[in-house]
This record gives C-alpha cells, sequence and structure tokens, in this order.
C-alpha cells in the first residue's frame, strides 16, 4: 500500500527539506485537538445538562460513553478507509461530521439529541488521529527517513494533553456565561479552522479509488469485521453501562459477537482486526492493554472527580475546570520530556508508578480536604498521561507493520476508548442516585486495583528493554 504513497511537495507546503515543518504538522495536531476538545470541555457542563435534560447526574454518562463507544469503533474503521481512500480524503470528511455533530448539540432539546450529536462527533474525530499517522508515516518514507523526529509524533500527545490543560477550565467559563450548549458549539471554530488548514496545506491523496469495484471495496475495508466488531463493542457497552445490575444478556451477546469476529477474521483475506497479528505480536498487544487500561484510570478522575467537585464540594462548572487546569498542563509537560527521548520502559515504568501514587492518594480525599490536596491529585495521574500516551504511541510505530499503521493507530485509540468506556461505567455506578464520599471512595479503590495491574504488566514486560534498542520499521 504504502509503495504508492510518495508525496509530493506543493505549493503551501513545507519545502522539501522541511518535510515535517509548520504547515504540515499544524493541521494535523489540529485534527487531532478535536477529540480532547469534546472529552474535556464537556466534563464541567454534565451537572448542567442533567438539570436541563431533567436526569440524574449518573444518567448523562451516556454522553461520554457514546461519543466513546463510537470512536472505538470508528478510530481504526477511519485508520483502513485512510489506508484505501486517502488519508487527506478522510480527514475532510471527519472534520465536517463533527461540523454537524456540534450545530447538533447546540440547538438540541433532549437527551437522544444530545447522544446523536455526541455520535456525529466520535465518528468525526476519529479521523484525525490515524490519518495523522499514517501521513507522518509516509511523508518521512518520502523524505528517506527511517522514523520521523520524535517531536512529530510526541507533538499528537502534547497537542492532546495541553487541549486537555484548558478544556475543563475554559469549558467551566463557557458553560458558566453562556449555557451548557457552548460545550457544542466550541466545535464549529475548530472544525473550519482544521478544513481551511488541511485543504491549503496537506498535499492530495494519489487516486485509489477509481476503477475498482463496489465488491472489492468491500472486501478490502472488511466491512463484515467492522460490523462483527461494533456489534460486541455496543453490547458490551450496555452490559457495563448496566451496572450494577448486571445485564447478563448483553455479555453474552457481546462474546458470541466477539467469538464471531475472531472465526470472520481469521479466514478474511484482508481483516480489519488481524487477530493473528495481535496473537503473534505480544508487544504490540500488550501496548493496547497498557494503554486502555492507564486511560481508564485517567478518565475516572477527569469526569468522576469534576462531578464530585461540582455536585458534593459545591463548586461552580468553571472552579472546577480550573483545579483540572494543572493535571493537563502536566499531561503536555511529561509529553514533551518523553518526546525527546528515544527510551520508552524508564517511562512507562515511572507512569504506571504515578497512577498508583495517584490513585492511593485519592483514597484520602473527602468534602472536607482543600482543593490545594484535590488539584495535587490531578496533578500526578496529568503526569501519568502524557509520559503514558507518548511513550505508547511511540511503541506502536515500532512495532506495527508499515503497510497497516492507520489501522494499528486506531486501534490503539480503540483500546484507550475502551478504557474511557469503562471509565464512564464505574462513575455512572458509583454516583449512580447522588454523588457523594461514599461513591468516590468506591471510585478510588478501583483505581487502586488499576494501577497496580498497570504497573505490574509494565514492571514483567522484559520486550520493552530491546524495544529501546531497535529503529522504527
Amino acid at each position: 500500500m504504502e509503495s504508492t504513497a510518495r508525496v509530493t511537495v506543493r505549493q503551501g507546503t513545507a519545502p522539501s527539506d522541511k518535510p515535517f515543518g509548520p504547515t504540515f504538522v499544524t493541521p494535523l495536531y489540529m485534527g487531532a485537538v478535536l477529540n480532547p476538545i469534546n472529552s474535556s470541555v464537556i466534563a464541567p457542563a454534565l451537572v448542567t445538562i442533567a438539570a436541563a435534560m431533567h436526569t440524574s447526574v449518573g444518567g448523562t454518562a451516556i454522553l461520554i460513553s457514546s461519543l466513546y463507544l463510537t470512536s472505538a469503533i470508528a478510530q481504526p474503521a477511519a485508520g483502513r478507509l485512510a489506508e484505501e481512500f486517502g488519508p487527506r480524503r478522510v480527514f475532510f470528511v471527519g472534520i465536517l461530521l463533527v461540523l454537524v455533530g456540534g450545530v447538533l448539540g447546540a440547538v438540541a432539546r433532549d437527551l437522544p439529541s444530545l447522544v446523536t450529536a455526541r455520535v456525529l462527533i466520535g465518528a468525526g474525530t476519529s479521523a484525525g488521529y490515524p490519518s495523522a499517522m499514517l501521513l507522518i508515516r509516509r511523508r518521512a518514507r518520502a523524505a528517506g527517513l527511517q522514523a520521523p523526529p520524535g517531536s512529530v509524533l510526541g507533538g499528537l500527545a502534547i497537542a492532546g494533553a495541553a487541549t486537555v490543560a484548558v478544556g475543563p477550565a475554559i469549558g467551566g467559563l463557557l458553560v458558566g456565561w453562556l449555557g451548557w450548549q457552548t460545550a457544542f458549539w466550541i466545535n464549529v471554530p475548530f472544525a473550519v479552522a482544521a478544513f481551511a488548514m488541511a485543504a491549503a496545506w496537506i498535499p492530495k491523496d494519489p487516486d485509489r479509488v477509481r476503477g475498482r469495484s463496489a465488491r472489492d471495496l468491500v472486501s478490502r475495508i472488511d466491512v463484515a469485521g467492522i460490523v462483527g466488531f461494533g456489534a460486541a463493542l455496543t453490547a458490551l457497552l450496555v452490559f457495563l453501562s448496566a451496572l450494577p445490575d448486571p445485564d447478563w444478556t448483553a455479555l453474552c451477546i457481546s462474546v458470541a459477537a466477539a467469538a464471531a469476529l475472531v472465526g470472520w477474521e481469521l479466514r478474511a483475506a484482508n481483516p480489519f482486526l488481524n487477530v493473528r497479528l495481535l496473537a503473534s505480536n505480544l508487544a504490540l498487544t500488550r501496548t493496547y492493554v497498557r494503554n486502555g487500561l492507564t486511560l481508564l484510570g485517567t478518565y475516572v478522575i477527569l469526569y468522576g472527580l469534576t462531578q464530585w467537585l461540582e455536585a458534593a464540594r459545591g463548586l461552580s462548572a468553571y472552579q472546577a475546570g480550573l483545579v483540572l487546569i494543572p493535571m493537563g498542563a502536566l499531561s503536555a509537560l511529561s509529553a514533551r520530556v518523553v518526546s525527546r527521548r528515544a527510551r520508552v520502559r524508564a517511562p512507562l515504568v515511572v507512569s504506571a508508578l504515578l497512577l498508583l501514587v495517584g490513585a492511593v492518594a485519592t483514597l484520602f480525599l473527602d468534602s472536607g480536604s482543600p482543593v490545594i490536596a484535590v488539584t495535587a491529585v490531578t496533578a500526578v495521574f496529568g503526569l501519568t498521561s502524557g509520559a503514558s500516551n507518548v511513550a505508547n504511541q511511540t511503541v506502536l510505530y515500532k512495532e506495527a507493520p508499515p503497510e497497516s499503521v492507520g489501522t494499528a493507530s486506531g486501534l490503539l485509540r480503540t483500546f484507550g476508548y475502551i478504557g474511557s468506556i469503562a471509565s464512564a461505567a464505574i462513575t455512572g455506578t458509583a454516583f449512580r442516585t447522588h454523588v457523594d464520599d461514599t461513591g468516590l471512595q468506591h471510585i478510588s479503590w478501583a483505581l487502586v486495583g488499576i494501577a497496580a495491574l498497570v504497573l505490574v504488566m509494565t514492571v514483567s514486560d522484559r520486550h520493552l528493554a530491546r524495544t529501546d534498542r531497535q529503529p522504527a520499521h
């Protein structure tokens, strides 16, 4: 696939001696921040949305899980589509979906309409990251490089972390001044800017579609595999959302759909979910799982602690957002530091240790804790998030087959979204009836278990040391 993907430098793109100049990377970073925007800005708006829609705070968890379920399915699908149709085309379609979803959510008057908007936004933001990774891979190959500069890959994580740093505060300020609708309106200027920059600065895709039959395209994209993957994840979400009253039927459907998916993918000529690769390349598989568990812990704090600060501590949406600024700022800082290093094992071990420290510290928080203590705890999770994001992304770039880096990158995000879905289930269960210190304690113990598992996985993973010694494909 990649042999025909040589990029050409045209007017408006980076010059040939600077293949990763600002004009090339800026639209990619802009597309990459669309998902963090919708993850962080809505966090301080959940309590206000619950009041406007006459539902419980726990009931708004569907606005989180619907976006992440859609993203979990759409990320690898967008990666596959980018490999087949071209990353620039897929990037544009994603931005348009974000624009439509932002407008729909802003004018919505009921919860189902908001869920629909979040689904559209989830599908649209899913195009940014795998398209960016594929464009970076192809640009590096066209420039004769084994791998792009570490700052380029790190920039994707830093852009997202910086957005998370200011997202809750900006979201809280906008919600406090203009209402919860601004959590959706904010997509409009970002989507318009990303579209304009991509149109001006990203080189056109080679025409890879003309002359192919519809049957050939369906086979290469593996539509059946995408549908099966979506069915398994959707049923799993239904099961998780029903907790603490488990819906065993949904779990059985999820398991059955997953089994059917594996059977199909083992026979597919162009599998959407390469089961054989996941079974043979355990380093890549462990990276997916480690990334998902780390983000599970991070998002439990992002959403759970925000709701607790507003409902139990009585902070405004803006004040709750301000408390989370150090978390995002330190996430961006740690991402930048790790992106300048070639090694991954040490940052991942330190990140896992910090995750455990933050989880244990959360156990000591209650309604009487000073705000500075809450801020300090969230800051620890920020350090964890930034370091692990960059290091896991680097491992993926080294371990993933070059010809399927788009799909592989999407799957990395998919496992992160599964973690986010699980975080919504944890917070929704802990705060099902009302938000209080008891619910926060339940969340904290769940975090301790998650962090301990991540630490054991990371320390015992001997392949990480070998990854430090090998170049990218």
